[in-house]
């Protein structure tokens, strides 16, 4: 079996945010994103303390997809440096983390 990950990241809009996760899921790069409701993030961008809704993104992949899951992010993405934060899930129902990689293969 090929290493289950678990990619987060964040979109500012709902619409992008459901564009992203379909085509995502589509092409095989992910078995399953959740995208969760509304959320206010607070940060401090280029010196200036910043907040703002974003969306997030719960995306279940595999380790040798994590490239591709990567770049459609990039490419998909309005903010100059988005979130994308990567960790391996160690423990998982195996017929699960066994269905992310039929998904993803």
């Amino acid at each position: 079996m090929n290493d289950p990950l678990l990619v987060l990241t964040t979109h500012p809009e709902i619409e992008g945010a459901e564009r992203l996760a379909a085509k995502l899921v589509r092409e095989g790069l992910a078995a399953c994103v959740n995208v969760l409701p509304a959320m206010h993030s607070f940060y401090v961008w280029e010196g200036r303390e910043t907040s703002g809704t974003e969306h997030l993104l719960v995306i279940k992949t595999q380790d040798a997809r994590y490239p591709q899951v990567e770049a459609a992010i990039l490419d998909a993405h309005p903010y100059e440096l988005p979130e994308i934060i990567a960790t391996p899930i160690s423990r998982g129902l195996p017929g699960y983390l066994n269905w992310i990689e039929s998904r993803t293969s």
